[in-house]
Parts: C-alpha cells; structure tokens; sequence
C-alpha cells in the first residue's frame, strides 16, 4: 500500500466533543483541558463554537475561553462560527481559523440551521468574506456527506456541487462529515474516486463518526487513496445534537496508536493525549469509548 508518510490529525474535541454534553463543564475545566492538548504536539485545535447559546449551552463561554487558553506557538486554534454575529466573537477573541458548516442533506441542513441549503449560502458568503478581510483562514464543515438522519442516502453529485459553492466562496480547506457514522470503507472508497480529480487532496479533510465501529476502517481507505487530514476527538468524546444516536468523532488517542503502529507520523505523544483524555473524561464524569483510554485506565 502507498500510504502517506505523514497524517495531520485535527482536534476537535473542545467543540464537537463537548457540545453533546448535557452536563455542563466548568470554563476552567475547559481551559485546562485545551492547555493539556496544546502540549500533545497537535497542530491544530478546533477550541469552542460561537454559536447562540439557546442552541448549544454548553460552549455559551466560547469567549471566556478562547481568551484565556494558553496558546503554543506553531498550533492553530479554530472556532466554529454560524453567522455574522458569530464571526464577531469569533474575531473578539482572535481565533487563528474560522469554520464556517452546512449540511449536504436538506432535512439536516434546516434542523442544525434552520434555514435550506440554498438560504445557507449567502449567510456562509457574508462570513467568509470579512473571515477573510480579517486575515483569518476559513475551514468548512459539510455534514451527512455519507448519509442522513432524516432523509437517508445524500445524492454524491449534490455533494460534489455542494464543495464546489463552498470552494467557490473561498474556503480554505473542507472537512467531509459521516455525521452518523453510516459510511462503510467501500462506500468512502467510491465517493473519494469520484471527488479525487475534483479537488485538491490537500484541501480535503474526512470526518468520521464511530457510531457503528467503522471510523477507523474508512480512515484506512481514505489513507489508501492519498489523504491525509483527519478529524478526531479525544476518547471518541462527542455526537451530534441534530442526529439521535449518532456517537462521537474517531477517537484521536485509537487514531494515533494505529497510525504510529503503521510507522505514520503524526508529531503527537500518545501518552500526553491518553492523560488530556483521562483529564476531561474525569470532568465530565463519564468514561470515554476509545480504545486506547480504556486500555489506559486498565494500567495507570
């Protein structure tokens, strides 16, 4: 297999992660937590979302946050950002990325924004233009990629045409969501080889959910057909408010064990990332599912 020599692993635990958690986590906790992860030699750390605290209560304290997290040289920190108004706070705090996201289904699209794919265009527009006025790098998300709650299998060619209106904006780099984890590794296999000539392979990011056990094997394939950037949460933490069932990111910790078995760089110390993971699963009062914390747990 040509397998990349080296695999960029992004984090998006702080937002991701914990905006499924009902119970709410401490803005100090949150701080620690983020310092923790700076220290794990990742690059890249999506921190909070700015989003209405009506609708995710949990990151209500994305200022008081993103001001205060000790912030290592070298390593991006992103928010997520819904509007304008978003991008205010977002620009408050000085993130270094902003994440602009949408949905590829339209069911999805108007539960997690209340508005059609069509509406949600100009909004994201508006918002990648001062972004980018602001000197700031833009980040899509498009969720359901492989499949929705609500409206079954996603049409690849609305997908496609979906990328091109986000690229088109001026983003910088898109992450493709399983939101629910429904994607099997022939299905991402096939969607990858249709997208491959389409658009520039470092300009791709996958996201997947480990809802039924497959994250891991569909980041393999990914791997086989040359990408390289992959999102992930610590302890497999998270889910989606806007997806019943649908369980968190690929646990980072599993990815980077299996990745460094494979001798795939990826610049993180496994261990530091074992102890953020044991820190927030503390917090939260929940043990994670990865593999890898369980297995830490066991022998620490």
């Amino acid at each position: 297999m040509n397998l990349p020599k080296h695999v960029t692993i992004k984090e998006v635990g702080p937002r991701d992660g914990l905006q499924n958690e009902k119970e709410e986590i401490k803005t100090e906790d949150k701080i620690e937590w983020i310092n923790q992860l700076s220290r794990t030699g990742l690059s890249y750390i999506e921190i909070t979302s700015f989003v209405h605290p009506k609708w995710i209560p949990q990151l209500k304290d994305a200022i008081d946050v993103a001001k205060s997290i000790k912030r290592e040289k070298g390593l991006t920190y992103a928010a997520l950002v819904p509007n304008m108004k978003g991008l205010e706070g977002a620009l408050e705090a000085d993130v270094d990325e902003v994440s602009i996201f949408m949905s590829a289904s339209e069911s999805h699209n108007k539960k997690n924004i209340n508005k059609s794919i069509d509406e949600t265009y100009p909004i994201l527009k508006e918002v990648v233009d001062e972004a980018k006025g602001s000197n700031k790098t833009v980040r899509g998300y498009l969720s359901t990629v492989f499949g929705c709650p609500y409206d079954g299998a996603v049409d690849e060619q609305q997908v496609i045409d979906i990328c091109k209106r986000l690229f088109d904006m001026g983003i910088d780099e898109l992450s493709l969501g399983d939101t629910i984890g429904v994607a099997n590794p022939i299905q991402v296999r096939n969607f990858l080889s249709l997208i491959e000539n389409e658009f520039p392979k470092d300009q791709i990011a996958l996201h997947f959910h480990d809802t039924r056990g497959m994250a891991l094997a569909n980041t393999l394939v990914s791997l086989e057909k040359g990408y390289y950037m992959f999102d992930g949460s610590v302890g497999g933490l998270g889910g989606c408010p806007y997806a019943k069932g649908a369980s968190g990111n690929v646990a980072t910790d599993d990815l980077v064990y299996m990745l460094h078995d494979m001798g795939i760089e990826t610049g993180i110390k496994l261990d530091h990332l074992l102890k953020a993971g044991d820190f927030i699963q503390q917090k939260i009062n929940n043990p994670l599912p990865s593999k890898q914390m369980n297995i830490f747990q066991k022998t620490s």
